[in-house]
């Protein structure tokens, strides 16, 4: 696995990619978010470590031009813990956000986890496809349809419109979401889910504001329709 670790802190980058280097990952660095997104359009990783602040472009305009041309699985990493930079950090097309300090297990937990949602396992081989209306996932490669029209989810998007389209009509509560989708529990941080949902419906439904699939369960949570 191949990992990308952008940071202008060079000594928090070292004891990054020693300890991920430790776990058998190979991982290169960046220090600025221009050279991040120059590596992330040749380097086919798996999985972008982008801190928020940084010269040149700062995380938040890297994380944007990244998902122009890529779905990698990206986490955030910054020294602010503010909701709201959390949630620009999601709108800007990050699938997880830590904030510094961290323990570095935390970190490789996330790691792992994300890894594994976003990877292949045996089964996820086997050519699959989940048909409801005029969407569709392509379990085998990982896509979304739309009308046939590839849909760009990023790699929590797509698990979590998986994990509804496969138990249609079973209700999901924010907790149960985050540690099925996430794996770990945010302590609370349930609006890491209300984005998601939002931005998925943006993408997938024909009008957002009026679903017919990504369906809410007042007080409850959220089911998928067919």
């Amino acid at each position: 696995m191949k990992i990308l670790v952008v940071d202008d802190e060079r000594l928090l980058v070292k004891g990054i990619k020693f300890n991920l280097e430790n776990e058998g990952y190979q991982v290169e660095a960046a220090y600025d978010g221009k050279t991040a997104v120059e590596l992330a359009r040749t380097g086919n990783f798996d999985l972008i470590i982008l801190d928020l602040m940084m010269p040149e472009i700062d995380g938040l305009e890297a994380c944007m031009q990244i998902r122009e041309f890529s779905n990698v699985p990206i986490i955030m990493l910054t020294a602010r813990s503010e909701d709201t930079d959390k949630i620009i950090g999601f709108e800007c097309g990050a699938d997880d956000y830590i904030t510094k300090p961290f323990n570095i297990l935390e970190l490789k937990a996330r790691i792992r986890a994300m890894l594994r949602r976003a990877g292949s396992s045996p089964q996820a081989k086997q050519p699959t496809h989940l048909t409801v209306g005029d969407l569709t996932l392509d379990t085998e490669q990982r896509v979304a349809l739309r009308d046939g029209k590839v849909v760009e989810l990023t790699a929590k998007e797509y698990d979590l419109i998986e994990l509804l389209m496969k138990n249609p009509r079973r209700v999901y509560s924010r907790d149960n979401l985050m540690n099925v989708v996430w794996g770990y529990s945010y302590a609370g941080d349930y609006r890491t889910v209300d984005v998601h949902i939002r931005r998925l419906r943006e993408k997938l439904e024909k009008n957002p504001a009026e679903p017919e699939h990504i369906l809410t369960k007042w007080g409850v949570g959220y089911y998928f329709k067919g």
